[in-house]
């Protein structure tokens, strides 16, 4: 869900039965107001809601992400065979910009440098299963989630290693791989191969099925795979300037930035980019071409839609037809963790409208242009005398 939580998206994709996987307390609820199932939502969170027994007892499926919610989980459901779920860190990890198993990486969401999860030797160890005992909880899912890597061998190891962990409980049903299955935006970039990944995964579940009498359910949470190329990012070209010398550049400002799509400033990331003439018509797509360092329009250096790919601090110039102020830049592969995912209402900017376009190519508002007005409605007047 956290890949684009738009309430039409969540329901397009609850009419091809497909379930949700929510990141938050608060993403339950957005989710549930859509009219999702609570039954269709799973709950794997970094910081769990003081609500959580509220959503656990309308049938959402609650993965305990470290030992002190497996603790408060517990205490609440104390010897009343409550189900659980428990979020592993397998000991390795796939980041999308880093090469290593094991180091940090904002995408990077296993092994000894990542917060998620119970590190795997609390699985080994026995202290998972004792807190378990201790309060009569019944372990249904085990839940492992890497990073977003596309690296085949890492998500084969990582499996066979879930796997294990699902031995620890004979109580099990489902195993979730979680996500990350990397989307290739643009030429060089290599998306995970589904058929090489899934099919020794499938083989090592039949292997357990048979070395346990245990058929599992397998689950994965593709939010990025599904929705990357499905969405754009359509701006304006609203002020061009140039710095001189050896060091200069051409800089395109557009008139949306992080605020929108924050992909690029925090990760480095790359996007595909297309020009098109201000006026809309085609005889007017000239045929020269320029480097260009494109930015936001956040007073913000750090606002920057083309850094060199993977180097969130570094300029990186793009080849893009010769732009004039008024021009169309398209930012394409910003379905996912875009919208979600940016610097909502820096600089007092509102957020931008959103459009869904239909199989028959109808135009639909999915979402309204913030008003100014509801960023700051919650503020709240204070005495003259306190100022």
């Amino acid at each position: 869900m956290k890949s684009c939580p738009n309430k039409a998206i969540l329901q397009a994709f609850h009419k091809k039965g497909i379930h949700i996987d929510a990141s938050s307390g608060y993403e339950v609820k957005r989710a549930i107001s859509s009219g999702i199932p609570a039954s269709n939502i799973s709950l794997s969170t970094q910081e769990l809601p003081a609500n959580f027994a509220e959503l656990a007892d309308i049938g959402v499926k609650i993965n305990a992400c470290s030992l002190s919610q497996l603790e408060r989980i517990g205490k609440h459901y104390a010897n009343k065979g409550m189900k659980v779920g428990i979020r592993v860190n397998p000991g390795v990890g796939s980041g999308g910009f880093s090469s290593s198993t094991t180091t940090f990486s904002k995408t990077n969401v296993g092994g000894p440098s990542s917060s998620f999860g119970i590190y795997f030797t609390s699985v080994d160890d026995g202290t998972v299963a004792s807190i378990v005992e201790k309060y009569g909880l019944v372990v249904e899912r085990v839940h492992t989630h890497i990073g977003s890597g596309s690296d085949p061998k890492i998500w084969q190891q990582v499996a066979l290693r879930s796997l294990s962990f699902c031995k620890a409980f004979d109580t099990v049903v489902s195993l979730n791989l979680g996500g990350g299955y990397k989307v290739a935006r643009v030429p060089g970039e290599q998306s995970t191969n589904l058929q090489e990944c899934g099919g020794p995964v499938s083989d090592a579940f039949r292997q357990f099925a048979e070395e346990t009498g245990r058929e599992l359910a397998l689950e994965i949470e593709p939010g990025t795979y599904l929705v990357a190329m499905a969405g754009a990012l359509v701006s304006t070209i609203q002020d061009i300037v140039e710095t001189t010398g050896e060091d200069g550049h051409k800089f395109l400002k557009l008139d949306a930035g992080m605020t929108d799509v924050l992909r690029p400033s925090l990760y480095g990331a790359v996007h595909p980019m297309t020009l098109f003439p201000g006026s809309g018509k085609s005889e007017d797509i000239g045929g020269e071409e320029e480097d260009v360092v494109v930015v936001g329009h956040c007073c913000e250096s750090g606002d920057l839609m083309t850094p060199a790919p993977g180097e969130p601090e570094e300029l990186g110039e793009r080849t893009l037809r010769k732009a004039e102020i008024g021009d169309t830049l398209i930012m394409d592969g910003s379905g996912a963790y875009c919208s979600s995912m940016s610097t909502k209402h820096y600089n007092s900017f509102p957020e931008a409208p959103e459009v869904l376009l239909d199989t028959s190519g109808g135009v639909h508002v999915i979402r309204k242009q913030q008003p100014l007005e509801q960023i700051y409605q919650n503020e709240v007047e204070v005495s003259e005398s306190i100022l």
